[in-house]
């Protein structure tokens, strides 16, 4: 497997990824996780699952997740898609490894939702033998379930997500390729960033210039739906979004964008300096760098998720800095999903301890912050990692800032 962007494109001069042969792979291990939990059928409608399933990119609306799109996984069949309106003819025409495809409207009206059950969800299920048995969903409306059950009172509904979820935690040779290619976009978005930092340019500025080059390259949609650039006293705490706020001489200022490639995340995340940085905003940077390093040796086969975050927190603390981590996760898993299981650092009750696997793909990302500090006295850096048989493969390039460095 290669360990780099190799290219786009489909060319004829070297071989590279065979799309339909990945969209078989990923059926086949939804399949699998599917009959391991005793599943007769899965109904996904998580962007990201139905993508997993279908390959289809449809657009996005915001904040209409789970509504727009869905498939159902069930034995012996290509997924059968669920689609908008606005994505039906071009599935029609151009995406031919859809066999049966049905139009809906969006999930969330009560008389359409309860018309899609009753005239399009109930046919599908009862062509295939359905309708008494096990169903399996990710994520829905409640008045979709709560029709389903009315419609079909022998049909039992179950937990669908976490089949999916195991399916998509170890990636495909072709998926490491697919996020080897977002990673590249990723860095050069962040590049760029940095690169649009200085004195009187606002936050917003920064996160437009990102952006152009994330659409430049092919990049399909952001890590995060807000951009997250974040300037000086806007970092202690994280305001996570941009803003209007104008950077100024001695600022940090950070930079969260990634980039989204054939469907799969790269999350890149840096911090830089407008000006000169003071010796605190020097520790904090520092000490930053050095847990991360530290997190990223444990992360190999033979060590947990829990390994990784005691050694990014005990680098911490060698700077007195242990205890000024921001109050979520320090890593999560990345695949076709943004932001996935499994957690490092996750201190929530419920968190699992796991132990490394080679295929599994995390964005580890520690946040300090120290209040009052003139300038900012908050930094995140965040790298893209590859689990191997060996030491971890770190898949992002993007620089660190040497003037921030003790």
């Amino acid at each position: 497997m290669d360990r780099f962007a190799r290219g786009q494109f489909q060319v004829g001069y070297e071989e590279r990824i065979d799309l339909a042969t990945l969209r078989t792979k990923r059926v086949g291990k939804a399949q699998h996780e599917r009959e391991r939990d005793e599943l007769d059928a899965i109904l996904v409608w998580k962007d990201e699952n139905v993508r997993y399933l279908t390959d289809l990119r449809p657009q996005l609306i915001s904040c209409k997740s789970t509504a727009l799109n869905g498939a159902l996984l069930t034995p012996g069949t290509d997924p059968i898609l669920f689609c908008s309106g606005g994505e039906r003819d071009r599935v029609d025409h151009t995406m031919p490894w859809i066999s049966e495809v049905h139009t809906i409207p969006i999930i969330e009206d009560r008389g359409l939702i309860e018309g899609f059950v009753r005239r399009t969800l109930v046919p599908v299920l009862e062509s295939h033998g359905l309708t008494k048995g096990t169903i399996g969903i990710d994520e829905c409306n409640t008045i979709l379930a709560l029709e389903l059950r009315r419609q079909l009172p022998d049909l039992t509904i179950a937990d669908g997500d976490s089949s999916m979820l195991r399916a998509r935690r170890i990636k495909l040779p072709e998926e490491l390729q697919l996020i080897e290619e977002a990673c590249a976009i990723g860095d050069a978005v962040t590049a760029t960033g940095i690169d649009a930092v200085g004195i009187g340019v606002r936050e917003m500025e920064v996160a437009a210039d990102a952006m152009h080059t994330l659409f430049r390259l092919g990049g399909e949609y952001a890590h995060v739906m807000t951009p997250f650039v974040a300037s000086g006293e806007h970092m202690a705490p994280p305001h996570r979004i941009s803003s209007d706020k104008i950077i100024r001489n001695g600022d940090i200022v950070f930079i969260d964008i990634g980039a989204c490639w054939g469907g799969y995340y790269g999350d890149i995340a840096r911090a830089t300096i407008c000006g000169k940085p003071s010796r605190q905003q020097k520790e904090i940077y520092t000490a930053v760098y050095q847990s991360l390093q530290a997190g990223i040796e444990k992360m190999r086969p033979g060590f947990t998720n829990e390994d990784a975050a005691d050694a990014i927190r005990a680098a911490a603390d060698e700077y007195r800095l242990g205890g000024r981590f921001l109050s979520l996760f320090i890593g999560h898993g990345v695949g076709i999903g943004a932001n996935e299981p499994p957690y490092i650092g996750e201190s929530l009750p419920g968190a699992p301890v796991m132990e490394f696997e080679p295929g599994m793909v995390f964005a580890v990302e520690p946040l300090i912050w120290v209040d009052g500090v003139r300038g900012g006295g908050g930094v995140r850096l965040e790298e893209m990692i590859a689990i191997t048989e060996d030491e971890a493969h770190v898949i992002s390039r993007a620089p660190f800032e040497e003037r921030l460095m003790l």
